[in-house]
């Protein structure tokens, strides 16, 4: 997956509950009649008291219900929170409750508030098992009828009245389910914000143990391993089914295993042979959903990600073969116990239900992505489309790509937790730049400045992004830290913290590419523009002055952003300077009057990051300045890392934030 300013604290805008919806347009960007910027998303009251619980051992069904509970009643003012990583003080959930200073009381068993907040919702909207999508069209019935999405043991043990029982309703087409869900239900949703969840998540189950069965030893990432692997798994047979996980044996820097062709034996005799992403591949696919389809339509998965074969064999059968061409770092291990469960998917759903908005689950391919375009169609021009996309090969790339041209930026946000509390927490957060540490006259050196991505993705800076903004070296090297300026309306206490805390080596820069994940060159001209006032009054409010921005894809390769996208951040935005993604060599160009350099990045840690930038300076004489624009791995890479790092950059290098990199840029070029 390689994505905040004057907040009006207690505006006249806030009323009792939610305001009614802000009315997107072509002036969505502009300032009200009050003369403050008008708002994107919708509006909460600050919360007094919160009642809170651990819930990060409870089902998903549990947390489902829960989290549905907490989207009625926080509606009309914040008093629910949910801590999901554990019950510890290190934890996001934990760090940001304590941070609230609010007075708050711990339900041990969190289930008990059900029991408490009965009387606040009409009853429940029962979904149907069977039936993953109907959990979805669930959630959008439970906002507008004031409900919790429960399944219907849940509804009988809690006492709550079945306000619509969805069993029955729908089959396993979900084109059909959300077609019904648009054709009867859009006429009530918000038009504020549409949203995309996954029906269903995987987890992990406690205590299943794994049989090593191949690993590559070296950091390989050029495919030079690329070759045709015999896996025994016989050693496993014996239950059921024999269960095959593929995973990347370096987690900390991606490339992992990759396979491009399976082959089955059973006794030697052939069980199956296909490839990944097609029919024949589904039937022994169990999870898939952490990985992704390469450009060879291999599937791969990097890091911490896997996938994972069901192989159920002929009674009688000894010995089980799985034969595949596979490369780079390839972990795989087998078991004969079910390494996982599904269940419903309960993140986001209380801000889903508090704002009434329609929430489906269409991957952006086939019949699903014609319905995908309708539903943006539907949608008023730069009403964001807040959630994620199916993880496959039609996943990030064309979601966001469909999103950009039905004019929708994307907020990642499948994974943002108590989002109905953190909108409402009004926070102090300053419109000021960050002061450009002038450098008179450019030397002739490498300047290098180095971004730490994914800020487009909101529930990364609630998550990940502070758990590594609290390691005790941030701030001894210069850094920039993308994030995404739409906090100071979804999360102003989330971007005030960074804001607050940040030091003179810490430089906050827009995500990609601006208020909310998008592709400039996919938008039509007019709508670009409205998204780019967008931008800029967001990052007006919250002091950012550079963009880490996507362009678009040409032949499977990103672009260079033209002349007028890059005109059009000059006109409408306070941007200094782009740094996009790119695939070529190096990128420093001027565009539309904007500084742009292409995002370099290498793989590894410290010293063999310090090498890939030796190598790729290797052809520099040194007679002028040189600059490069570094991405860091925000999954993989901490400011610890960074400060390893810093200790290896001698001459030539000097290492800038990005404010000083495009301000000697600009008037280099």
């Amino acid at each position: 997956m390689v994505s905040r300013r004057a907040f009006l604290a207690g505006s006249g805008a806030v009323t009792a509950g939610l305001v009614q919806p802000f009315a997107l347009s072509a002036n969505a960007a502009d300032s009200s009649t009050s003369g403050s910027p008008a708002r994107l998303l919708p509006v909460f009251n600050r919360p007094r008291h919160l009642d809170y619980g651990d819930v990060s051992k409870l089902s998903g069904e549990d947390q489902t219900l829960l989290t549905t509970l907490q989207g009625v009643v926080n509606r009309s003012e914040p008093e629910l929170y949910f801590i999901y990583d554990t019950g510890t003080e290190s934890v996001p959930d934990a760090k940001w409750l304590s941070d609230m200073r609010l007075p708050k009381k711990l339900y041990k068993n969190p289930l008990d508030l059900i029991a408490k907040y009965r009387g606040r919702v009409r009853g429940a909207i029962v979904y149907d098992d069977a039936v993953p999508d109907s959990l979805n069209v669930a959630t959008t019935l439970a906002g507008l009828e004031n409900s919790v999405v429960a399944n219907a043991d849940q509804a009988k043990a809690y006492g709550l009245k079945i306000v619509k029982d969805l069993r029955g309703m729908f089959d396993d087409d979900r084109v059909k389910t959300y077609r019904w869900q648009l054709d009867n239900l859009f006429p009530r949703v918000t038009k504020q914000l549409l949203a995309g969840l996954p029906p269903t998540r995987v987890v992990d189950v406690e205590g299943v143990q794994w049989l090593e069965i191949a690993r590559e030893t070296q950091q390989i990432r050029d495919s030079s391993n690329r070759g045709t692997y015999n896996l025994d798994v016989s050693a496993k047979l014996g239950k059921e089914a024999v269960y095959v996980r593929f995973a990347d044996s370096f987690t900390d820097d991606g490339w992992g295993a990759s396979v491009r062709h399976v082959v089955i034996t059973a006794n030697g005799t052939e069980l199956a042979r296909f490839e990944p992403n097609t029919p024949e591949e589904a039937p022994y696919l169990f999870d898939g959903s952490h990985s992704s389809i390469g450009g060879e339509a291999n599937r791969f998965a990097d890091g911490g990600n896997y996938w994972i074969y069901k192989i159920a064999p002929p009674a009688g059968t000894t010995s089980l073969v799985v034969t595949v061409e596979m490369w780079n770092q390839y972990l795989v291990s087998a078991t004969d116990t079910s390494p996982t469960r599904v269940e419903p998917f309960p993140y986001f759903r209380d801000y889903v239900v508090a704002t009434k908005a329609l929430v489906s689950w269409l991957p952006p391919g086939g019949a699903t992505g014609d319905l995908l375009i309708e539903h943006y169609a539907k949608w008023p021009t730069l009403a964001p489309y807040m959630g994620w996309f199916a993880n496959d090969v039609s996943g990030e790339w064309d979601g966001v790509d469909l999103a950009s041209k039905g004019g929708s930026p994307v907020v990642a946000a499948d994974f943002y937790m108590n989002g109905t509390v953190h909108a409402g927490l009004a926070s102090p957060i300053s419109d000021k730049p960050r002061a450009t540490r002038r450098i008179d006259k450019p030397q002739n050196k490498v300047y290098l400045t180095l971004t730490f991505g994914e800020g487009d993705n909101i529930q990364y800076c609630q998550r990940r992004l502070r758990e590594i903004w609290d390691d005790p070296k941030r701030g001894q090297v210069p850094t920039n830290w993308t994030i995404d300026p739409l906090l100071v309306e979804a999360g102003p206490n989330i971007y005030s913290y960074f804001q607050r805390t940040s030091t003179a080596n810490d430089l906050l820069v827009c995500g990609p590419s601006g208020a909310g994940y998008t592709y400039p060159a996919s938008w039509t001209p007019d709508e670009l523009t409205q998204y780019l006032k967008l931008t800029g009054s967001f990052m007006r409010r919250t002091g950012l002055e550079e963009v880490y921005a996507y362009s678009g894809r040409a032949n499977n390769t990103w672009v260079l952003l033209s002349e007028e996208i890059a005109k059009g951040y000059a006109d409408y935005t306070p941007t200094k300077g782009i740094m996009q993604t790119w695939d070529g060599d190096t990128l420093t160009a001027r565009q539309g009057g904007i500084p742009i350099t292409g995002g370099w990045g290498a793989p590894g840690k410290a010293a063999e990051f310090k090498a890939a930038l030796d190598q790729r300076i290797a052809s520099w004489d040194g007679s002028k300045p040189l600059f490069i624009s570094g991405l860091i791995g925000a999954w993989s890479w901490s400011p610890s890392d960074m400060v390893d790092l810093g200790a290896l950059l001698g001459d030539p290098y000097e290492l800038v934030l990005a404010n000083t990199f495009y301000d000697l840029l600009n008037r280099v070029l």
